[in-house]
């Protein structure tokens, strides 16, 4: 039972951890487009870049133990839940729209490593960056009204 309920717990934490990081970057990208080259505002975009990688990290790891560890419910009831997909769905949306940001972060990382600006006004733009970030935003507000409705049972078939 301890475990069962380590591993939800840190499967939610992984939502706020992953929440507040994800807000906090699109935070600082707002930030850069005022001030592109405040040194401060990079170093506070990175840090909640890598909580949000943390999160995906958790969130990953918790998730397949308890669809595959076999310390919750069965596999067959998340495989033939439609809300599971949904989730998964989502989940892999986010995943898609975060190749972008991680390209270009990565970038951006290295530019700072040797002293130079990053190229925050080309392509890919600051303005697509927060569009992506907010879509992600908002996505991640909804994958919990879909995992509340499968950990009910709700859609089997």
């Amino acid at each position: 039972m301890i475990a069962r309920a380590s591993l939800s717990a840190l499967h939610v934490l992984a939502l706020a951890i992953g929440f507040g990081a994800v807000f906090a970057r699109g935070r600082r990208l707002r930030d850069l487009r005022r001030t592109p080259e405040d040194a401060a505002i990079y170093t506070r975009l990175f840090q909640a870049d890598a909580l949000w990688g943390l999160a995906a990290l958790l969130w990953i790891g918790t998730g397949l133990l308890r669809v595959f560890g076999g310390l919750e419910k069965q596999p067959a009831f998340y495989l033939r839940n439609g809300f599971f997909w949904i989730k998964m769905a989502l989940f892999l949306l986010v995943f898609v729209l975060e190749v972008r940001p991680i390209v270009t972060f990565g970038r951006w990382r290295k530019a700072r490593r040797t002293g130079a600006w990053p190229a925050t006004g080309g392509a890919p733009s600051l303005p697509g960056l927060i569009a992506v970030n907010d879509a992600e935003t908002a996505i991640v507000v909804v994958i919990p009204f879909a995992a509340a409705l499968m950990a009910r049972g709700a859609w089997l078939f």
